[in-house]
């Protein structure tokens, strides 16, 4: 099965297109990686060079691929960071062009906008388009605390609180809401949560909270979560397996005191997690 990735890309680190098509490929999963930026590094950093792609580049390549006549053999479309507003019509176009050819397609949008601790990081015009053209064509949407409050205009505090904001969500046209980044509790301790609901069913995952320096932990956690769905159509088995995974390479991370998330080092557990955490059914 083959996947098209339309996000950023940098040379240096993983993040974007850097933290998503390896784990896929691990899965099994060929990859098409189109890239809506190409800097040097994330800009977690003190420099940063490179350019956002312009959109008719963007749909170019897109349209480069379709001319193939590879879009038949698409099983998903995954995006995420954007660049620009405009970019966000070239995706909306790509996931209608791929779904005509194969309409089993199931799109998977990580709405990368803003995050807690800096707020929107986005121009409004792009958080925007997010919200007005990409959330209602997605079939997953995956996104962290700081943009499931901001899609909803709720505030997340619990599980009760982050199933009110995906079913809001899911009433908008997504089949599944997959939100990362909740506030959770492990083992008496302050932890971190991942839940994924449908109008049916709703899980929970909660791991410990690692002091993580390194970017692109929730474009790791979409693509790991779209490839076991994909795999196994389980969505209760395919967080488990998706946040057991990344913990692996947080915590391998963090032992390592590594700016960067240890992603080939962390091959096997892409694969086969070493740790295994429990989905909670909470509907």
């Amino acid at each position: 099965m083959s996947i098209l990735s339309i996000q950023s890309s940098v040379a240096y680190g993983h993040v974007g297109n850097g933290a998503a098509v390896f784990p896929l490929q691990c899965l099994g999963f060929e990859v098409w990686p189109v890239n809506t930026v190409q800097f040097s590094n994330h800009p977690g950093y003190e420099t940063r060079r490179g350019r956002i792609a312009e959109p008719g580049e963007v749909a170019a390549v897109i349209e480069g691929i379709g001319a193939l006549g590879a879009f038949d053999r698409c099983r998903a479309v995954l995006s995420g960071y954007l660049g620009t507003a405009e970019t966000a019509s070239v995706v909306a176009e790509a996931v209608t062009a791929v779904k005509a050819a194969n309409p089993k397609t199931l799109y998977c949008c990580d709405p990368t906008m803003g995050d807690g601790d800096k707020g929107l990081y986005v121009p409004e015009t792009l958080a925007a388009q997010f919200r007005d053209i990409l959330v209602g064509r997605a079939d997953i949407l995956v996104p962290n605390a700081f943009e499931l409050e901001y899609l909803t205009g709720r505030t997340v505090t619990d599980n009760a609180g982050a199933l009110a904001a995906a079913d809001e969500i899911l009433a908008r046209g997504p089949e599944m809401v997959v939100a990362t980044s909740l506030p959770g509790e492990a083992g008496g301790a302050f932890g971190i949560g991942t839940l994924a609901a449908s109008v049916t069913e709703a899980w929970t995952v909660t791991t410990p909270r690692l002091p993580l320096a390194a970017k692109g932990s929730g474009d790791v956690l979409a693509a790991l979560f779209l490839g076991r769905y994909l795999l196994t159509g389980d969505m209760g088995a395919a967080l488990a397996d998706a946040v057991s995974s990344l913990f692996a390479v947080i915590e391998a991370t963090v032992a390592a005191d590594s700016r960067e998330l240890l992603l080939v080092h962390c091959r096997e557990a892409l694969g086969a997690p070493p740790k295994a955490f429990k989905a909670e059914k909470i509907r």
